[in-house]
């Protein structure tokens, strides 16, 4: 192991246990002290933003020259995306504790009576690129759910998560409760990634949340369990049944909302019997946006490059999308299955059955009919933010909020019983 290794591992081993110590404070406390911490961090971030934004035009200075728009766009904060933070984290307060809620009780023949309950997961660790209300967001979430995080951003983001965490550590003193429940990695030294990926018996669960490479990165490196949350190659399908008017303005908002956000439209699919109609009308309406269809799109709109067979399984996070022509449901369910990264697709017709065979048949984390699949976000859901989109099966499955951030243990009352 090298000087630089040595130093990750120490530096993380050190946020671990100061976390770990702080997750113990944390899940004991109360709801009104925990609400009373995310206000007096919303309150920080409000009164921080000169410094905030300030903060975050050192981050985009330093990679402004390099980066796409979409990409920049991702890393930029705003006065009303600074407000945003801030008001989710007052939305969260005002959610249920999600700890604590008993969630089964059952009397056993020999007296004992046994209850299900939810507690925190413990420490998280979060590894994620860019975009730097995430360690808003995800600090809000695990304090409310009773869980110490451990933040890791990207690099270019470095500034902006500083002040961030430095609010909401603001507002876990102001509550009484330890700071050291919200910590960012002090270092962009890239082996803490590894290091908090090797961490066992520190941090109970990692959520990458960027690009396939990182997430594919902490899928076959960790050995701490993990919430994996992958890239939203996603689609929207036009049924025959589709009132085209509709449809068109759903897919222009699915993929041109913002582009670098995981919930966007990367893939548009169009039932053969109305493509005459749609890609014109797609292509009037969405001169922004490079389109890349199939050979038959093409012949019907000129406007549409060629694509490629890799267009089909790219998520461009960018003003491009792709077009592909099917004939029929049976044929839009077959390709959208075939491409879909599990993240969000969406079907855009008036024919209710056929609605329902295409979102049982699809087998993403989220799936919507005749609705923008930007809607694929946790406050959009009720849950006030979100950590990420999970496309896994197992634990948590699409937004991950409050509830998702919680494990149950048993508690068995009892009264002298001895087993026979």
């Amino acid at each position: 192991m090298t000087d630089l290794q040595d130093q990750a591992t120490t530096h993380i081993h050190e946020l671990g246990a100061r976390a770990r110590r702080a997750a113990s404070v944390l899940a004991a406390a109360s709801t009104d002290v925990k609400n009373n911490a995310l206000r007096e961090a919303a309150n920080a971030l409000r009164k921080a933003t000169p410094e905030l934004l300030a903060a975050n035009d050192q981050d985009v200075a330093g990679v402004a020259d390099d980066k796409p728009d979409s990409y920049i766009d991702r890393l930029r904060l705003t006065e009303d995306r600074v407000a945003a933070m801030a008001d989710a984290l007052d939305q969260i307060a005002a959610l249920p504790d999600p700890v604590g809620r008993v969630l089964a009780t059952f009397d056993r023949p020999n007296g004992l009576r046994i209850e299900r309950v939810t507690v925190p997961i413990g420490v998280i660790g979060m590894i994620y690129e860019s975009r730097p209300n995430v360690g808003a967001d995800a600090s809000a979430l695990c304090l409310k759910s009773g869980n110490a995080i451990i933040l890791r951003g990207g690099s270019e983001s470095r500034h902006s998560t500083r002040r961030i965490v430095e609010c909401m550590q603001a507002g876990l003193t102001a509550a009484g409760l330890p700071a050291d429940a919200i910590q960012a990695v002090q270092t962009t030294n890239r082996d803490a990634v590894a290091a908090m990926l090797r961490a066992t018996g520190l941090i109970d669960l990692v959520i990458p949340r960027g690009g396939r490479g990182l997430v594919e990165l902490v899928r076959d490196q960790a050995k701490v369990p993990t919430l994996l949350h992958l890239d939203g190659n996603n689609h929207c399908y036009v049924h025959e049944a589709a009132d085209i008017d509709k449809a068109i303005a759903v897919i222009r908002n699915g993929k041109l909302r913002r582009t670098g956000v995981c919930g966007a439209t990367e893939t548009i699919v169009i039932d053969r019997t109305v493509a005459d109609r749609v890609v014109p009308k797609l292509a009037d309406a969405m001169p922004d946006c490079e389109l890349r269809g199939d050979a038959e799109a093409v012949k019907l709109d000129s406007r549409l490059k060629p694509a490629t067979e890799a267009d089909w399984d790219t998520e461009y996070l960018d003003a491009i999308a792709a077009v592909k022509i099917v004939d029929g449901l049976d044929e839009g369910i077959e390709f959208v299955d075939a491409h879909s990264s599990g993240h969000t697709d969406a079907i855009l017709t008036e024919d209710a059955a056929a609605a329902r065979r295409f979102m049982l048949a699809i087998d993403s984390a989220i799936v919507m009919h005749n609705a923008s699949t930007q809607f694929a976000d946790g406050g959009e859901f009720g849950m006030g933010a979100e950590i990420g989109i999970a496309t896994g099966k197992m634990h948590a499955r699409g937004p991950v909020g409050l509830e998702q951030l919680t494990s149950f243990k048993y508690l068995v009352h009892g009264e002298g019983q001895i087993r026979p």
